[in-house]
């Protein structure tokens, strides 16, 4: 993973199961650096089988593919990575399912869990949500005020994205913050023309 700075979500919450393959060539073709396969609520026959739909497109582009949670099924699909969340179990847990090699996230909420994540190893974090998010309802957003400390700790060690409610309009403030990757989710799978959205992204980060 060299200097990652875009991480594209294909959340089966904003886009149907049958445009997700175009959604996805966009977002690989718009430059995203990272894509992850979050569907929340749906059956394990649905995740497999739209993950065995991405994989291909994400490995022509060179790009790893990441599913969230599920790290047995990442496992057998033979997936780039997995990301869980706080409430996921400890990294070895997983480890031992995906094996050596394998890219596995954790999401963080506050400075003090970033730099849990980073003692215990993991490859990436996600930070956030920075800004309410109807991804993640219920989460309360934890501001910018932590991003450059987050970045100076543990953001020089390992990829940390920043995540939650970024959108082209915040971006700039989210960078200003001291951010140097970030997650954005909705408003490039909204976007009238998610290629071309996902470019601007890449080109306002590099």
């Amino acid at each position: 993973m060299n200097d990652p700075r875009l991480y594209c979500i294909l959340d089966l919450g904003y886009v149907p199961e049958e445009n997700a393959e175009t959604t996805t060539a966009s977002l690989l073709a718009g430059g995203a650096h990272l894509l992850q396969l979050r569907a929340k609520g749906k059956d394990l026959a649905t995740i497999e089988r739209v993950a065995r739909r991405l994989l291909p497109l994400c490995r022509a582009a060179g790009v790893p593919f990441i599913l969230n949670d599920f790290p047995a099924l990442a496992a057998a699909l033979d997936a780039d990575g997995v990301h869980i969340g706080q409430d996921d179990g400890p990294l070895a847990a997983a480890r031992e399912i995906v094996g050596p090699g394998k890219l596995i996230g954790r999401s963080t909420h506050s400075l003090g869990q970033a730099r849990a994540a980073l003692a215990e190893g993991f490859d990436y974090i996600g930070f956030g949500p920075l800004f309410p998010t109807p991804t993640k309802a219920g989460r309360p957003a934890i501001g910018l005020h932590e991003i450059a400390a987050m970045e100076r700790e543990v953001g020089s060690q390992i990829p940390a994205f920043c995540i939650g409610g970024i959108t082209r309009q915040t971006l700039p403030q989210v960078l200003a913050a001291g951010a140097r990757r970030v997650v954005i989710v909705s408003d490039l799978l909204k976007a009238d023309h998610v290629q071309a959205a996902t470019r601007e992204v890449v080109g306002k980060i590099h």
